[in-house]
């Protein structure tokens, strides 16, 4: 091999990772703020189907697929979760797990969770 191929083949290796590490940092950045939101929505969709279905129905939905007259868009929401409801569909437990596209960060405050069946005990842990 001569001396410039090898040259070339080592700046263009460099090229290369130095561009993947870039957009790595790029869409982590650029992606946090709409999984934030995105996830936020999805969740308090989710939380309000559910309540509603048990104000409707007297019990938490076993299944999530389970929930009636939901809107054209509600599934987004609904399918970007990760829910759990105990043996006795009195209490449950309901998670983000997309955003926009990737997993968010979210913390709600207590009073989010208020005069609600969530149960912190039946969540992933």
């Amino acid at each position: 091999m001569s001396r410039k191929f090898v040259i070339a083949l080592c700046v263009s290796a460099a090229v290369i990772c130095i561009g993947f590490s870039a957009w790595q940092v790029y869409k982590l950045q650029f992606w946090r703020g709409p999984d934030v939101q995105f996830g936020d929505q999805h969740l308090k969709t989710s939380v309000a189907l559910i309540e509603l279905h048990r104000v409707r129905y007297g019990r938490y939905p076993k299944d999530l697929r389970e929930l009636t007259f939901t809107g054209d868009w509600d599934p987004i929401a609904v399918n970007s979760v990760w829910y759990r409801a105990n043996e006795s569909q009195t209490r449950y437990c309901v998670e983000v797990e997309r955003g926009w596209i990737g997993k968010p960060s979210l913390t709600m405050p207590p009073e989010f969770w208020q005069g609600t069946g969530y149960d912190a005990s039946l969540c992933r842990r």
